[in-house]
């Protein structure tokens, strides 16, 4: 069997590990990059990859991304700091953001429970929400996990971790179809189901 010279086999395997790309993507991208990308270009592309990995930190208080120790939601003195809108994914804070109708801080949980992959409640963002909760930090909190069995188990547990918590405790309802993700919604979706959030 003829194999490719091994750095675009390299190539080709480095590929095929992301997400929805299969060997065959994996060989069509890294054939482009060789025979269409000029080195300038890919150099470029190069030093953009390891400056996403060496420039941008999670931020210590909600969980985004940034290049500061704290991103620049938490840093706006604009915004409702005693609401805090909870979702699974850095991704999903980036869909409701672009909405532009919420004015609250977030905090971002790093997925869902689900015990069929191996991700337990300590495997995610939890503990911190609590405690803040505790502390009286907040008037509301909004449950924006998704509208799958995961993202459901995921609140459930959250409502019983702060069934003592003095808290106004609301969850997005409308617009959200079962078993979707929050993601995939377009803006008017997301703005509907945050105009639907109901007390949980």
């Amino acid at each position: 069997m003829l194999k490719y010279p091994k750095p675009l086999e390299d190539l080709i395997e480095d590929f095929s590990r992301l997400p929805s790309v299969g060997k065959k993507t994996a060989e069509r991208y890294a054939l482009y990059v060789y025979t269409k990308l000029n080195v300038e270009y890919t150099e470029g592309f190069s030093k953009h990859l390891l400056d996403v990995k060496n420039n941008i930190q999670i931020c210590k208080c909600c969980g985004n991304i940034s290049e500061d120790t704290l991103c620049t939601i938490c840093k706006d003195n604009q915004r409702n700091h005693r609401q805090i809108l909870v979702v699974e994914t850095i991704k999903d804070l980036y869909t409701i953001e672009n909405v532009n109708e919420y004015q609250g801080i977030y905090h971002v949980l790093n997925g869902a429970i689900s015990f069929s992959k191996g991700i337990g409640t300590q495997d995610l963002n939890i503990d911190s929400l609590i405690e803040k909760a505790k502390q009286n930090q907040y008037d509301e909190i909004v449950l924006a996990t998704n509208a799958t069995l995961e993202g459901e188990t995921t609140a459930r547990y959250i409502k019983e971790l702060l069934s003592d918590v003095p808290v106004k405790l609301t969850r997005i309802a409308h617009g959200l179809p079962v078993g979707g993700e929050m993601s995939y919604a377009d803006e008017m979706t997301v703005l509907k189901a945050m105009e639907g959030r109901r007390e949980y």
